[in-house]
């Protein structure tokens, strides 16, 4: 059994989010035994629903990103709707919420109010640039070109390039927002009560750059692809293969660099790994050259048993048949989707399948203990 299973069983959250940062977020917590219910908009719901590709007609993003989670249908800008939501909140652990800054005010939800309504709860704020900050919407590449984290996803004199994962997103948001949350709830186990989190993408973002910023402060930072850890060195690069895929090498330390140019065939290198002068760029050249020779298949088998810090650049296709993620049991298909198994997400066998919209109201209304009238008029909204 996974050591976190169930972990936190009996935990209540009321999740408004939708799209990526605050479902990923949530996810964690439902795949590890909390009640997570999606209060969403009746009739559209959590926009990703719509995104497609589809499984039986709902949105493969949407239902990676839901599972172990019940869906209520609320509208919250009828007042039946905000009734609900606030009777539920006052035996709700956490309410997590995406909203641009203000609009839970304007609703008549605001985080203060609704801590009034239950002072043990934590409210959970994600968004772009933090709750005091601009009122403008941000996507992930807004926030990583803000935060400075764009400008070195470049190489040596090319333009940056826009990654092909969502880093604010998921790390600057969903993750930050998850650990902090983990620690309101421990702080509060200990008397201290509930609180307001303020979740900035930006900020989390921004954190990533730390070595960057400590570097610029001491006046040695360097351009984008001539560092230690973004190409700058022919120890720490990507070399093309003779079928145009891409070999990996991270051999910094200077065992692993000699293992590699021993192995390539070229020990004359054995010192230049780290060079970023005349040497290191004769050093990378020749490595290039020497890739080039073979395609990828090639240099994943001589490379194979080496401890050299290499490995193949794979596509999707070659990771969900890796033998280190199905040995890891990393992959499992629920509701026809394959899902990825995060570090918390236990056995399998104990998923359930993203929801339908509004497919948990009228149950998730009784055990909220919302009073009938309220129940029936959402009902029937």
């Amino acid at each position: 059994m996974h050591p976190l299973s169930g972990a936190f069983g009996g935990l209540d959250v009321l999740d408004l989010t939708r799209l990526l940062p605050g479902p990923f977020a949530t996810l964690l917590y439902a795949d590890l035994g909390a009640d997570v219910v999606k209060v969403e908009a009746p009739e559209v719901g959590d926009y990703a629903r719509a995104y497609p590709p589809f499984v039986d007609g709902r949105g493969v993003l949407f239902s990676a990103l839901n599972r172990n989670k019940r869906s209520i249908a609320l509208d919250l800008k009828s007042e039946h709707g905000r009734e609900a939501f606030r009777q539920m909140v006052a035996s709700a652990d956490v309410v997590v919420e995406s909203f641009r800054p203000g609009v839970l005010s304007r609703l008549g939800l605001s985080p203060d109010s609704l801590r009034q309504l239950n002072e043990e709860l934590v409210v959970c704020s994600i968004s772009g640039y933090g709750r005091d900050g601009p009122e403008a919407a941000a996507h992930d590449l807004n926030v990583i070109a803000r935060t400075g984290l764009l400008h070195h996803n470049a190489r040596s004199g090319e333009p940056p390039t826009i990654p092909g994962f969502q880093v604010a997103d998921l790390a600057g948001g969903a993750l930050y927002a998850a650990f902090c949350l983990a620690t309101a709830l421990y702080a509060r186990e200990r008397g201290a009560g509930g609180c307001q989190l303020d979740i900035s993408m930006a900020d989390g973002a921004l954190s990533l750059l730390a070595p960057r910023i400590a570097m610029h402060a001491a006046g040695a930072e360097e351009p984008p692809g001539e560092g230690l850890l973004d190409g700058g060195v022919p120890a720490y690069d990507l070399y093309r293969t003779a079928d145009d895929r891409y070999l990996a090498v991270g051999a910094l330390e200077p065992e692993f660099w000699t293992a590699f140019v021993e192995t390539l065939g070229c020990p004359e290198l054995a010192t230049d790994g780290l060079d970023r002068g005349e040497p290191g760029e004769a050093a990378r050249t020749k490595v290039a050259s020497e890739i080039r020779q073979h395609d990828l298949d090639h240099w994943r088998d001589v490379f194979g048993d080496v401890d050299a810090c290499v490995e193949a650049v794979q596509t999707v296709d070659e990771v969900v048949d890796d033998a280190l993620f199905e040995m890891r049991d990393r992959f499992f298909e629920l509701g026809g989707v394959r899902q990825t198994r995060t570090p918390a997400t236990p056995e399998a066998a104990d998923q359930v399948a993203a929801p339908e919209l509004g497919e948990h109201t009228a149950d998730v209304l009784k055990d909220y203990g919302v009073d009938e009238s309220t129940r029936r008029a959402v009902e029937s909204e």
